[in-house]
This record gives structure tokens, sequence and C-alpha cells, in this order.
């Protein structure tokens, strides 16, 4: 699509789902909302979605390259040590804690929170793109350890993973207080247990 053409029918719907189903989450959207919301009918609703179910799985794999495409694109890629490129990452989704609640909490932990145990299709949508998010930051924990011969009894992709449940719970702490300040303290202790797992000890040091 070119810079000055329109989003379709169907990118709209699922523009406004990012926005509406973050706003009152996932049970309380109705299709009414969502055809109010992107300006379409129903019937063009249905033309694209079978049902909101299938709306929701294409708005969690959207929402995956949506976000995908601003992390790519993300300054800290350009950091030489792969441990800067891990906390740049860290320091990123602090920095993109801005607006409203909705505006920066992540649709996949919204939704699954409400249909895990009641509907496996969003489940596993939500789940490709929180697993998404670890895979890609995965590789820089991988070279961080490799580069400072470490050897913990942790790996790449555990932490990779509770970094996204610490973001994830950032998210809730937020949504609960009203505030993105307690996600944004959340992040920065987040912050500060990566540094202290990359900590050289100091007697590999000697041995260099």
């Amino acid at each position: 699509m070119g810079p000055t053409a329109k989003p379709s029918a169907r990118n709209k719907i699922l523009g406004s789902a990012l926005a509406v189903i973050r706003t009152k989450g996932y049970a309380a959207t109705s299709v009414d909302d969502l055809c109010a919301a992107a300006g379409v009918t129903k019937g063009a609703f249905f033309h694209h979605f079978r049902s909101k179910e299938d709306l929701a799985v294409a708005a969690a794999d959207f929402w995956s390259e949506t976000t995908g495409a601003l992390f790519a694109s993300a300054p800290y890629h350009a950091h030489r040590d792969p441990l800067d490129r891990v906390l740049g990452y860290i320091d990123f989704r602090k920095a993109i804690l801005v607006g409203d609640i909705p505006e920066f909490t992540c649709l996949a932990g919204t939704m699954v929170q409400e249909t895990y145990a009641s509907n496996p299709a969003i489940r596993d949508a939500c789940a490709r793109a929180i697993l998404t998010h670890a895979e890609k930051v995965e590789p820089d924990i991988a070279a961080a350890i490799a580069q400072r011969r470490l050897a913990p009894s942790w790996t790449a992709k555990s932490l990779a993973l509770h970094m996204q449940a610490v973001l994830q719970g950032a998210f809730i702490l937020a949504k609960a207080r009203g505030s993105a300040q307690v996600a944004a303290e959340s992040i920065d202790h987040l912050r500060r247990y990566v540094e202290l797992l990359f900590q050289t000890p100091k007697h590999q040091e000697d041995a260099r």
C-alpha cells in the first residue's frame, strides 16, 4: 500500500479492534462497536470476518505485525554490544509507555486473560504475538551470554519469556492503578535485574 493509499475496510476494522478491545476488553466489545469505530457497515465486517472470534484471531496477528514493524525499526538495534541491545529493548519498552492506558497496553495480553480457557483459537493467536516478541530478543540475550563467557543455570529463552512476563504484569498494574508510572517502575526493576544477571564474577575477570 502506497503512502497516500487509504486503508482497506479490513484494515480499518483491524485497526479499530486494536483500540476498542484494549479499551473495553474482548467480551465487552461488540461487532457494532467495531463497525462504528471503523466507520464500516456490518455487511462489510462479515464480508471480511466470519465472526467476532475470527476478527480477534486476525487482530492478534495484525497486532504482532504492527508492533513487529515498530520494534524492528527501534534504535536499540544499532548497539554493537548485544547486552546493550537487550537493555536498549527494555528502555524502548519504557519509552513507549505514552498516552492513555489503552494506547500502550498489549492487545494480546488483554485478550488472552479473558479467553485462555474459553477460546483456544484466540488464546493461541495471543500466544503467538507474545512469544514472537520473546523470540526477537532471545538471540541478543544468547549473544550476550556467549560474549561474556557465562554459564548460567537459565537459558536465553527463559529470560526472554520472563521479560515478557514482567512487561505483561506491568500493564496489569498500570490498569489496576490507572497510571503508567507503576509500569515504568516495574520496567526499571527489570532493567536492574538483567544488569545483575550479566555482571561478570571477579574471578572470571581475573582469569581473562
